[in-house]
């Protein structure tokens, strides 16, 4: 806190968002004095309230907080999905305020701190939260950002005190390569915001520089199989570190942790997907190599509960399951089907994907039609814009032509609940990055005859 102790107010340019909002927490618990700019109101932006914090959904210049106008020392965060001709950005620009890209603001806390973070195209969330459960289970007193809202917490920050804080290493607009992390792990290194990077050699050459952050005396792991140097992680492989003997059993994970110096029993992990048993041997390697006891890891894990839209079931019925997920990208999209058909083998599974940037939807096309036609239908949203403007061809129409599956079609976010009851499936994936993760309790209400 060093570096933002003598400012009183801090100002956030979209306090919504799932980094930031974890930061106004920390600040507001910290005892500033902190408000927000968002575009709408979603059940974050209402906690928030509910804690104290202001958040406005005007972009007016006259509807600042008094005291965010009257203090020239306010500091001002905000991330690069903000456009540059938003009134408020340009006005804290013009008047010469003290501004802070959001990756700034943690990389000067990081600095404060031990750090572990967690980087990769995907996993990262699910493995950052995991790490912190098991610091904090285990005796630890940490602070922790997480890039989604934890089960056992109901947040994105854990503020339990200083032996180390716990970080969700982002590679949006390369804002990782602003953290000094001691300990890190790179869960995947697919392409992906080829917006912004333009090729896949450069996301893979940030992800690279982001691992020499990592100071003489540190420890990187790795996804077994990315062209790293550190600590290898993996599942029923030859990884330094991996997971073993691995049993499924009532929708459990049950095995044994294999590190170069020994073996590790009795694990039990209750996330579906082998792809969150990757995530659960890297969050259990950084932990050991922090100095968490092992002996009290096994429970723990079991005790983990996830993390709010990933794999989480919202029913859970023998005749009816309906399963959400953030996935976005064709990796997540193919792990989320092997875990469906691990999980529930033999069974329907209906898709239901709301496609996220007109960019990633071009960039990724032909993956995404082949993710998508593993399932047994499938109905696609309009494509979610966030910080885009539309591309001249590149519609949610466009890309369903591609999928080779004959049983699927369009469908508006009014109508996906007819729509799926309509389809008879006994499975229902919900999946994406954008405003479907705010359907979903109305779904749910509807599906189970709530409504």
């Amino acid at each position: 806190m060093r570096h933002y102790d003598n400012i009183k107010n801090i100002y956030f340019i979209g306090i919504g968002g799932i980094g930031m909002s974890a930061l106004a927490r920390y600040f507001n618990a910290s005892g500033k004095k902190v408000a927000g700019y968002d575009r709408g109101r979603t059940e974050l932006t209402r906690q928030l309230e509910q804690e104290g914090i202001e958040v406005i959904t005007s972009e007016k210049v006259e509807d600042l907080p008094d005291y965010i106008q009257q203090d020239r020392e306010s500091l001002i965060v905000y991330t690069p999905a903000i456009p540059k001709e938003h009134s408020q950005y340009l006005h804290f620009t013009a008047d010469s305020y003290t501004m802070e890209k959001r990756a700034a603001v943690l990389g000067n806390l990081t600095k404060e701190h031990f750090t572990l973070a967690v980087a990769g195209t995907h996993g990262k969330t699910t493995t950052s939260t995991m790490l912190a459960h098991l610091l904090k289970e285990t005796g630890f007193q940490i602070t922790a950002f997480l890039g989604g809202i934890a089960e056992n917490y109901h947040s994105n920050l854990i503020l339990d005190g200083n032996q180390a804080m716990v970080v969700e290493a982002d590679e949006f607009d390369r804002s990782f390569l602003q953290l000094v992390p001691n300990i890190a792990a790179i869960t995947s290194m697919d392409a992906d915001h080829l917006d912004i990077y333009g090729e896949d050699a450069q996301i893979k050459e940030s992800f690279k520089a982001f691992a020499h952050l990592v100071p003489e005396g540190g420890k990187l792991f790795y996804a077994n199989g990315l062209p790293l140097e550190g600590t290898s992680v993996g599942v029923d492989d030859d990884a330094d570190v991996a997971a073993v003997n691995i049993v499924v059993k009532n929708g459990s994970y049950y095995f044994d942790l294999r590190t170069k110096e020994k073996i590790y029993t009795g694990f039990e992990l209750s996330l579906p997907g082998k792809h969150n048993l990757q995530n659960a041997v890297t969050a259990l390697a950084m932990a050991i190599e922090f100095g968490a006891p092992p002996e009290f890891l096994a429970n723990a894990l079991a005790s983990f509960k996830g993390v709010q839209r990933r794999f989480s079931y919202r029913i859970r019925r023998e005749d009816m399951v309906l399963i959400d997920d953030y996935a976005h990208h064709p990796a997540e999209i193919s792990a989320i089907h092997q875990a469906v058909r691990e999980m529930h083998p033999g069974k329907k599974v209906l898709a239901v994907f709301q496609p996220h940037l007109f960019s990633r939807t071009r960039d990724f096309a032909e993956a995404f039609a082949e993710s998508l036609s593993l399932f047994d239908e499938l109905l696609l949203l309009d494509i979610y814009p966030a910080r885009e403007k539309p591309i001249e061809g590149i519609t949610s129409e466009w890309l369903l032509k591609m999928v080779r599956n004959d049983k699927k079609g369009l469908v508006s976010k009014e109508e996906i609940s007819e729509a799926i009851k309509g389809k008879n499936a006994e499975v229902v994936v919900l999946m994406g990055a954008g405003d479907i993760g705010e359907e979903v309790e109305k779904i749910r209400k509807e599906l189970a005859g709530e409504n």
